[in-house]
């Protein structure tokens, strides 16, 4: 089965993961008009709403934690725009409406909550989140932890990263496909790209140690990557910058990962 989910070019829905399709990461990301209204229900899942672009209105009700609204989020109009987004984080049971107040996109991330933990909605404002440049060289790339391990969360982990032009990303290759904590933690993964010019296109490769998993993608503008175990490198061709969007959730909160030996010789250049 194909690990590269194509987007649509029309429609509200720009591209999702099947239900099911992997055991713990849920994904779907969506284009709405001004006035357009996206119903969003949590179910036994939490969600993370991510504000791509365009501006938003967020009302609703989680249980025992009552109403919530939050009015005109958004500043930027691109996600190559060197800014933080806007993000709401929804325990399970919540029910809400996201209204369009620009034209908009939006992100839904999903993952298994707990209603144990009492963890409450809340609004996740750029200034909080932790931004950081990681690699040197042509394997530099821009960080925005949305919702890292160190936040309140049951399994949800959520993060932005932006590749300039002609640079490789999540490289050299790791991986977080086994339960071995402290050396490395399983965590299902997606990316969710996009690219600047639009018209542009990205690869990533994902794969396993005994190549039971090997699969190389040409990506583009839109397109969601399912990485259900194995390394995961992204290479931008010159000309083009990348944006990605990654959801990742497993049954430990922990990022913990492992580099791929044959290639972690690079990170002594």
């Amino acid at each position: 089965m194909s690990l590269l989910v194509k987007s649509t070019a029309k429609g509200r829905t720009m591209v999702q993961l099947a239900e099911g399709r992997l055991q713990y990461v849920g994904f779907a990301a969506y284009r709405l008009s001004l006035g357009e209204r996206l119903p969003v229900s949590a179910g036994d899942r939490e969600l993370c709403l991510v504000l791509l672009s365009g501006r938003i209105g967020i009302q609703g009700e989680a249980p025992g934690q009552g109403a919530f609204n939050w009015d005109n989020l958004g500043d930027r109009q691109s996600v190559f725009e060197d800014k933080s987004p806007f993000a709401v984080y929804l325990p399970p049971g919540s029910q809400a409406q996201v209204t369009a107040l620009s034209d908009v996109q939006l992100a839904v991330c999903a993952a298994p909550g707990s209603t144990a933990q009492d963890h409450g909605p809340r609004l996740i404002r750029p200034e909080s989140m932790k931004r950081s440049v990681r690699g040197k060289g042509a394997n530099t790339r821009y960080v925005c932890d949305i919702l890292p391990d160190s936040e309140p969360a049951h399994s949800l982990l959520v993060v932005e990263v932006r590749t300039p032009s002609g640079h490789s990303s999540s490289y050299p290759p790791h991986k977080h496909d086994t339960d071995d904590l402290p050396h490395q933690s399983f965590l299902e993964e997606t990316y969710y790209h996009q690219v600047n010019p639009p018209q542009g296109f990205v690869f990533q490769r994902v794969y396993t140690d005994d190549r039971s998993i090997d699969q190389a993608m040409a990506v583009e503008h839109g397109d969601l990557v399912v990485v259900p175990k194995g390394y995961h490198p992204v290479s931008v061709p010159y000309g083009y910058e990348s944006y990605y969007l990654n959801v990742m959730a497993g049954p430990k909160r922990v990022w913990q990962f492992h580099n791929d030996p044959q290639h972690s010789w690079l990170l002594d250049l």
